[in-house]
C-alpha cells in the first residue's frame, strides 16, 4: 500500500507552494515598496513604504499605525475599515459579496469604503491617501483589539 501511495503523495507535495512569508507589511528581501499616506484619526498624515502585496491591514499593523483588525483578516468583522480617495478606489479590484456585507456594518461608511485586511497594496496605489474612520463598530468581544503577530 505504501508503494501506491507515495506517488500520489508526491503529485501533491508538487500541489504546494511557499513563498517568502511577510511579517505584517515588512517587504522580502529585495521586495519593491511604494509610499502610501494615511491620514490618520487626529487628521496628521503618516506616509509608508508599503510592500507590494501586502493587504492595507498589515501594512498599518507593521507601522504601528491604529487600523484595528479584530477579526485579524477573516473577513468576519468591520474594524479594517477604511476609506480611498475616489480615483483610487474606481481603480480597485470590486470587493466581494462578503466584504460588502461586513462594510454594512463599519461606522462612518462611505461610497469609497472597504476593508484594510481585502485591498492589497499593488505600484498602482502609490501615494493613495488611506483615510481611518472616526471610530469603530467592534461586535467581535467588546474591548478585543488583537495584537499582530
Amino acid at each position: 500500500m505504501q508503494r501506491r501511495l507515495a506517488p500520489t503523495l508526491r503529485r501533491l507535495a508538487r500541489s504546494f507552494h511557499s513563498s517568502v512569508a511577510l511579517h505584517h507589511g515588512a517587504p522580502p528581501a529585495g521586495g519593491p515598496t511604494v509610499p502610501i499616506n494615511f491620514r490618520l484619526k487626529d487628521g496628521s498624515i503618516k506616509t509608508v513604504a508599503a510592500a507590494v502585496g501586502t493587504s492595507i491591514l498589515d501594512v498599518a499593523h507593521a507601522f504601528e499605525i491604529d487600523l484595528e483588525g479584530a477579526c485579524e483578516s477573516s473577513l468576519a468583522c468591520s474594524t479594517c475599515h477604511v476609506i480611498f480617495e475616489e480615483d483610487v478606489f474606481d481603480d480597485l479590484p470590486e470587493a466581494s459579496e462578503d466584504e460588502e456585507d461586513m462594510l454594512d456594518m463599519a461606522f462612518g461608511l462611505t461610497s469609497t469604503s472597504r476593508l484594510g485586511c481585502q485591498v492589497m497594496v499593488t505600484e498602482d496605489i502609490a501615494n493613495a491617501t488611506v483615510t481611518l474612520p472616526a471610530a469603530t463598530r467592534n461586535f467581535y468581544v467588546d474591548g478585543h483589539v488583537p495584537k499582530p503577530h
